[in-house]
């Protein structure tokens, strides 16, 4: 009896649009939560809230959301993608 093990699944990986978005979002996060502990805190301006902290941590937590998210679930590019057929009638590059 053969037995085959099913091949590896090519995943987007690093170039998945959600990697992207927590990272950028992770990134405003650490900067706002740092202004929130260092930075001028005008309380008059929020009504008594540290907006920037606050909302950093918001962005953090919705960053690991994002990334984790595209490791639970990663987009499978799959292995037989035909070509798109040539139109004269848009331009472009043309396969020889």
């Amino acid at each position: 009896m053969a037995t085959t093990t099913p091949a590896a699944k090519h995943t987007a990986g690093a170039f998945d649009i959600r990697n992207f978005i927590g990272l950028l979002l992770g990134i405003f996060g650490v900067i706002l939560v740092l202004m929130g502990l260092f930075g001028d805190k005008d309380y008059a301006k929020t009504g008594n809230v540290n907006a920037n902290l606050w909302a950093g941590l918001v962005l953090i937590v919705v960053s690991a959301f994002f990334m984790g998210w595209a490791r639970i679930r990663p987009i499978v590019v799959p292995d037989d993608v035909e070509p798109p057929e040539i139109d004269p009638t848009r331009p472009g590059p043309v396969r020889r």
